[in-house]
């Protein structure tokens, strides 16, 4: 039937209530003069101030701020868009600008790095005020509380704004209560805004998910890709999710959650594990979302937030920051001590895919997570130097230097081999194998206050080893790919074949692409950057590509099969970016070897920490807390 007809026909059509409205309409007129141009805005803005959680939980939006919570503000919203507009599209242009005009660049280069933005947008994104949340009676069902106005007397009891509209006036009581009700609740939790020292800004909290299809919040082993786009556009949001993770290394949840590739209940997270994640249906409180594996046995979440946190301190000079979170990074490192089974300073993978590639398993040393926990004791050590701990720098460069002796075993002559089991894929030429180089590259900043000083760091490995390693991935993962017009497979073996023995070794990685490319950039081999990220470009972006845009999967194979789309990871475009604006690496300076005698009361405190972190092996359930008991009994003389 013709829809027109259907809409005319009364069988069909309901009249609306007398003094409803069902829609609107709004018109403009003006005159416009010959060979003369005008123009007309409007503008749409609705006005939801609060978000809400199946766990009963409730949040404002950071707008609520300016606009209030009353849900009454969607005509000043558009007011003021109306007024501004002009003012934001100028600032708009002068921030993209310089980077559209820039003449070295590939014309690709700057439509994908803006586009690739839209996910910031589009991943679920929620922004609230920062404020505790206020509970439903859903979710304190079971808690004592009273909205008694005894307390106040009448005058106070009937607000003037609220005169003749009790509901409203009981309902910000009830939002009273509710808040005071939370406040000693969210001192056990990652609610990252306890850090705040006082007098600094609560810019409120930052949520967005892994992607549409995995739908958990910051996943955090995947923001340590896209977490330079925040860094750069919006730092002050990148603190706060990593206040956020510092505050949930702390955490300790006992209740179990039950895996689903072995079918076992674990904790859902112990103290001194990074979460895989912020959480889904109760952000913040109930971490860990993710559990195909238990991710507090996982190699890269720990040094992936030393790193992050040291690169932010770095790029913003936040020193407040720095000191806030300084006791978190020692216990993430302290924690991951328990991973270095023979002692000789490097941790080792446990057979089973314990890090981001989670369908990929590794074992004993690898070229990824070791990669990672070398530059992490390296960043550990410059940040125990930014806060004034003089052994903790000393102990952990000194551990450093142990575990970067030990990794540089894996060098074979050309890359560093996927791991050091001898498995068939042992040999695999990784992709992502310089990760930890990426992150560790971290320029200073120029300008007074803004600089860390004598902060430099070391690189990992010689100039020749890193340019070698990345042109292996350039001449095997990309360019025996399609022609290099598909981005960098994860893995592939030395005869030029892709690495079989999982989905994710033989798949394309749009976001580890980019970071491959930005690694490229800060070793002074561009081209050869620009055109690993081009075969991304190309298969999401271009006309001739597979119709992606607005949508960058996480994955495809040599088939042109994709897995997830719209996902976190393709904003690591912005460490190209990174890469691209830093000042001139300075030459590293020469640091004094450190002696192992000099650091025995520092090995001695960092050690009795780490067995109080120890996860119980297999089979066994003493729990931290019971550690802490018979520690405190052994100290006591009990």
């Amino acid at each position: 039937m013709d829809p027109l007809i259907a809409i005319s026909s009364a069988e069909t059509s309901v009249p609306s209530e007398p003094g409803s409205s069902i829609g609107a309409a709004i018109a403009a007129s003006l005159t416009i003069p010959s060979n003369a141009v005008r123009s007309v805005t409007f503008s749409l803005a609705w006005d939801c101030p609060e978000v809400n959680f199946s766990s009963g939980k409730t949040y404002y939006r950071r707008y609520t701020k300016f606009y209030g919570t009353r849900g009454d503000a969607a005509a000043k919203i558009a007011h003021d868009a109306i007024l501004e507009n002009s003012h934001w599209e100028s600032q708009i242009d002068a921030w993209q600008r310089p980077i559209l005009e820039d003449k070295r660049l590939p014309e690709c280069y700057p439509i994908t790095l803006f586009n690739e933005l839209y996910y910031l947008n589009s991943g679920g994104t929620v922004w609230t005020d920062g404020s505790p949340p206020v509970h439903s009676l859903v979710s304190i069902v079971q808690r004592k509380f009273s909205l008694d106005w005894s307390r106040s007397g009448v005058k106070d009891i009937i607000d003037v704004s609220h005169k003749n509209d009790t509901a409203a006036d009981i309902l910000e009581r009830m939002t009273s209560v509710l808040e005071q009700i939370h406040t000693t609740v969210s001192s056990n939790s990652a609610f990252g805004t306890n850090l705040l020292q006082k007098g600094e800004e609560n810019i409120g909290q930052f949520l967005y998910f892994e992607g549409i299809e995995y739908q958990m919040w910051n996943t955090y082993d995947v923001h340590f890709y896209s977490s330079f786009a925040l860094v750069m556009l919006f730092p002050k949001l990148e603190l706060s999710i990593q206040r956020d993770f510092a505050a949930a290394v702390m955490m300790h949840d006992p209740t179990k959650m039950k895996l689903l590739h072995d079918g076992k209940w674990v904790a859902r997270k112990v103290l001194g594990a990074i979460p895989h994640d912020i959480g889904i249906n109760d952000p913040w409180f109930e971490v860990n979302a993710y559990n195909l594996y238990n991710t507090d046995r996982w190699k890269d979440l720990n040094p992936k937030f030393v790193l992050q946190v040291y690169r932010d301190v770095v790029a913003t000079g936040d020193k407040n920051f720095a000191q806030a979170v300084w006791p978190s990074v020692y216990v993430a490192m302290a924690y991951m001590d328990q991973f270095d089974k023979d002692g000789d300073g490097m941790i080792e993978n446990e057979g089973f895919p314990d890090q981001t590639y989670d369908t990929w398993s590794v074992s004993g040393v690898s070229a990824y997570s070791g990669g990672l926990w070398v530059a992490a004791l390296q960043a550990a050590s410059a940040m125990a130097r930014e806060v004034g701990d003089k052994g903790s720098e000393d102990y952990f460069w000194f551990k450093f230097q142990k575990a970067k002796a030990v990794y540089e075993k894996l060098w074979n002559g050309s890359y560093f081999n996927y791991d050091s089991s001898g498995g068939s894929s042992s040999a695999s030429i990784q992709a992502d194998q310089l990760a930890g180089q990426c992150q560790s590259q971290s320029p200073e900043k120029e300008g007074g206050c803004c600089m860390l000083e004598h902060v430099v760091f070391y690189q990992l490995l010689t100039k020749t080893r890193r340019r070698s390693a990345l042109e292996k991935v350039y001449k095997y993962n990309v360019l025996k790919v399609k022609d290099g017009r598909r981005g960098a497979v994860n893995g592939m073996l030395p005869d030029g074949t892709a690495d079989l023995s999982s989905m994710q070794s033989r798949e394309i990685w749009s976001g580890v692409t980019y970071a491959v490319a930005a690694t490229m950039i800060h070793e002074d081999m561009s081209d050869m950057a620009f055109q690993t990220a081009f075969g991304i470009y190309e298969t999401a972006w271009s006309k001739e590509g597979l119709g992606y845009s607005f949508q960058t999967p996480e994955a495809w194979n040599d088939k042109d099969q994709y897995r997830s789309l719209c996902y976190m990871r393709p904003l690591a475009i912005w460490a190209m970016q990174w890469a691209l604006t830093r000042p001139n690496l300075l030459e590293p300076e020469m640091r004094q070897e450190v002696k192992e005698d000099s650091l025995f009361l520092h090995h001695r405190g960092f050690s009795k920490v780490a067995r109080l972190l120890k996860l119980p092996e297999e089979g066994k359930s003493r729990s931290f807390l019971q550690a802490v008991y018979e520690y405190t009994r052994m100290r006591i003389g009990m």
